[in-house]
């Protein structure tokens, strides 16, 4: 039995050689057409076997998972599935060499954005099928969001299925117990922001003059900048002016951000050595009590409330993102393209249309509640319980990591048919709410579903001029003038046809 179970647990970790014999019995298993004729319109299985289906995915946990979930999807979806789980950290790298081999298998997990990035020339050589005249034959995937589709499209086409993923969780983390304590209500402009930091450190609740307003850390994107920027009116990554694209560090709204944090580092109001600051060491800040503010994901305030009870037990945190500014009168945030890891369906393992449209269907069934829930939390009585309908995730770590968490990845549901999370802390369920309602308002890059051959190539490097420029400017090593003069290296190294080729995709699509 354990000879067993580590042959199959060798087969699925060694990529390569499993998507090689994977596609042998794929090609096998599907040369009858006869049997694809009994398919109905939308390729379900009625009258046929269970499918037999190979699925390249992601593996975020230290070990390949137990059967236990993939027995239950097989049975609640009729098939028959051979898992190809990959390391996180190899991931590109094997799926690089498995498509350079033509031995990726039926259903292929991107990584992320950049990722799917990387495959555009080869989608657009046909080697992966176009699914989005299927997406109508099937009661879930017709309902998959419109928007959300537009930005994973490429040339127009959808050739992919997207993880959901909320929109815009960013946001403000902030001492309310402080907050309290001065006579401070919620911020709602980044004046209030400013007066709030002033105060907390004026306050100096850490003692020893020690007290930040602000804690950051260097990440432009993740940290407070990206979020501060969209308060200020700047567009997401790139924003329409006039009709013409923009990137977003030639606008109004990202100096005005550069001269707001470059104000409190001057003012000692967030830390000093931001730019080289760690995640781990910003939110180290937060938990001992020496700062009074974050500016991320709002859903880090669970973390951050339970890290900082254990130093200081009277400790409280809210949260809020609908923050206006003098330039910018309506709440705007940032949001990301509404999609995690996406699915490919490579022509090399997928050899018909038959067999498209019953891996389509066996993807329809994710959004199924049954399925769903069982990918996102397991199965019930065992990695969660229910209380009063909703979920309350099982405190057995380890076994949740073996058995539950990996397919987390394989997941494409995350609010569709998904059952309420039972909330131990108000302000995580705020934080929630929050995300949902700011779809309303949250900014998209309009480039994502655009391409420019030369940001493909040139784009990362490139923006590391930005990025250093615009350090070194909240640092107050350069001022306006230097500023705009990385701008005109940018453009003189490639940045003006970046800027030429996104936008003449965007005049091809229609410009919107």
């Amino acid at each position: 039995m354990h000879l067993k179970k580590n042959q199959k647990i060798a087969q699925k970790t060694s990529m390569v050689c499993a998507a090689v014999l994977a596609v042998t019995t794929i090609l096998a298993g599907c040369g009858d057409s006869k049997t694809e004729s009994k398919g109905t319109a939308n390729g379900s299985q009625a009258n046929q076997g269970p499918l037999k289906i190979t699925i390249m995915a992601n593996l975020s946990t230290p070990e390949v998972p137990s059967d236990k979930i993939e027995k239950l999807l097989e049975e609640k979806t009729n098939s028959q599935i051979e898992f190809q789980w990959v390391p996180d950290g190899s991931y590109d790298e094997k799926f690089q060499a498995a498509f350079a081999t033509g031995s990726l298998p039926q259903a292929a997990y991107l990584k992320n954005q950049s990722s799917f990035v990387l495959l555009r020339d080869a989608i657009k050589n046909g080697q992966f099928w176009e699914i989005g005249p299927y997406l109508k034959d099937y009661p879930n995937l017709s309902k998959l969001n419109p928007d959300v589709l537009k930005n994973t499209a490429v040339e127009g086409k959808i050739y992919t299925l997207y993880q959901e993923r909320p929109i815009a969780r960013q946001g403000i983390i902030y001492r309310k117990d402080w907050a309290d304590k001065l006579g401070l209500s919620e911020p709602k402009t980044t004046d209030d922001i400013y007066n709030m930091l002033k105060k907390f450190k004026e306050a100096d609740f850490a003692g020893g003059g020690k007290t930040l307003g602000l804690a950051d850390r260097n990440d432009l994107v993740y940290g407070a900048f990206k979020t501060l920027s969209s308060y200020f009116g700047t567009p997401n990554g790139w924003g329409a002016v006039d009709g013409k694209l923009v990137p977003e560090f030639m606008t109004k709204g990202y100096m005005d951000t550069m001269k707001f944090i470059k104000k409190l580092r001057d003012e000692g109001l967030i830390n000093q050595d931001f730019p080289v600051t760690s995640k781990t060491d910003q939110q180290n800040m937060m938990y001992t009590g020496k700062a009074g503010m974050y500016i991320g994901s709002m859903q880090d305030v669970l973390t951050i409330q339970d890290k900082t009870s254990k130093n200081n037990k009277d400790a409280q945190f809210e949260v809020v993102n609908q923050i206006t500014s003098p330039s910018n009168a309506k709440p705007t945030t940032w949001g990301i393209p509404g999609y995690g890891t996406l699915v490919v369906f490579p022509k090399s393992a997928v050899k018909t249309e038959g067999e498209l449209k019953q891996i389509l269907a066996f993807y329809d069934k994710f959004y199924t509640p049954e399925i769903a829930n069982l990918l996102k939390y397991g199965v019930e009585g065992q990695h969660y319980t229910l209380q009063d309908g909703k979920v309350q995730p099982g405190t057995d770590e380890k076994m949740k990591e073996k058995e539950q968490k990996p397919y987390l990845t394989v997941a494409l549901a995350d609010t569709t048919n998904i059952l309420p999370s039972l909330y131990t802390l108000k302000a995580q369920e705020k934080a929630v709410n929050l995300s949902n309602d700011a779809v309303k308002f949250a900014l998209q890059d309009p480039t994502v579903p655009l391409d420019s051959k030369t940001y493909n190539e040139k784009g990362a490097r490139l923006q590391d001029i930005i990025k250093d420029a615009s350090y070194k400017f909240m640092l107050g090593n350069i001022d306006e003038a230097g500023f705009q003069a990385a701008i005109k290296k940018w453009q003189d190294d490639g940045g003006a046809k970046i800027i030429e080729e996104y936008n003449a995709s965007f005049k091809a699509s229609g410009g919107k």
